[in-house]
């Protein structure tokens, strides 16, 4: 087993892409009113360079990151944050979460992606993070939900 790992994971949301990209590219201070795992969201968002600070809990602790946006693509849908302080650099020595979303259509398709170096060898592999990006994907989706119509 090496140090350095990559997981890759995609989960489809119902409402539309361009939206989920917006929210976590421009009003990522609106996500802990869209799910229970984002306690609270400060610092700047919204252009290459700038320092987003998130607590939230992660496999049932309180944790805090702060992450440098590196890179914003509107048109492929994509963000990409590098760890810069925080809990997770506590196993990782390096730490960089991609999201990207296609849209087709109708459908839309949200992958997550984590690039990780570990401190350690016996460090685990860090599928807790993406467990926890799922939820909140599933979340901001719910939250988004259009209501069914009454019968």
């Amino acid at each position: 087993m090496g140090l350095k790992g990559k997981l890759l994971g995609q989960i489809e949301i119902s409402f539309h892409g361009d939206l989920f990209h917006e929210i976590l590219r421009a009003r990522p201070h609106h996500l802990p009113s869209m799910s229970s795992i984002v306690h609270a969201v400060d610092g700047q968002w919204g252009t290459q360079g700038c320092t987003t600070i998130f607590k939230f809990t992660q496999d049932g602790k309180t944790e805090i990151a702060e992450h440098v946006m590196d890179t914003i693509d509107d048109e492929k849908k994509l963000l990409k944050y590098r760890a810069i302080k925080g809990d997770v650099l506590k196993s990782y020595k390096s730490f960089i979460i991609t999201c990207e979303v296609d849209t087709n259509g109708d459908d839309n398709l949200v992958t997550w992606t984590l690039l990780y170096k570990k401190l350690k060898e016996e460090t685990p592999e860090p599928f807790t993070y993406l467990n926890f990006f799922f939820k909140l994907t599933k979340e901001m989706d719910n939250h988004h939900a259009k209501p069914s119509p009454a019968h």
